[in-house]
């Protein structure tokens, strides 16, 4: 069952981090697109954060159980330091993507300079999870 979960909490990470390393071409190609084109785009955009949160899910609740039954406990570092940045992360991700691309609907909005809002917010974002991602794998003991 341990391995099972495992597996289980990889998948949902994979699926956490990947989906934002496809928005970045999508992010480029919205810098010139015109508006029927731009909706769309937003459209993939928001269904590919949707995707994220729901495997953000899945990944809380099986790492919830892999702590459960591991040899770690709660109050590891590496342990406490994911919570901490995960918890930033979910304010982040409120903050940092939904405000911006409400941006692209008001009238006179600058597309370039929304589109590197997006693009800046997304590397953020990438680097937030992959620093979650360091911490599950090499489970420094830092205190």
């Amino acid at each position: 069952m341990y391995t099972i979960l495992i597996f289980i909490h990889i998948l949902s990470a994979v699926s956490s981090i990947g989906p934002f390393f496809v928005l970045l071409p999508l992010v480029e190609r919205m810098k010139e697109a015109e508006r029927p084109v731009l909706a769309a785009h937003i459209a993939t955009f928001k269904s590919a954060i949707r995707i994220v949160k729901h495997a953000g899910h899945v990944l809380v609740l099986s790492g919830a159980l892999l702590i459960w039954q591991g040899p770690w406990g709660w109050t590891t570092s590496w342990i406490v330091l994911t919570i901490a940045i995960m918890v930033g992360s979910v304010v982040f991700l409120a903050s940092a993507f939904s405000p911006v691309l409400r941006q692209f609907k008001k009238p006179g909005a600058d597309q370039q300079a929304t589109c590197r809002k997006l693009r800046t917010s997304l590397w953020l974002y990438i680097l937030i999870l992959l620093t979650m991602l360091w911490l599950m794998v090499d489970k420094p003991i830092l205190w």
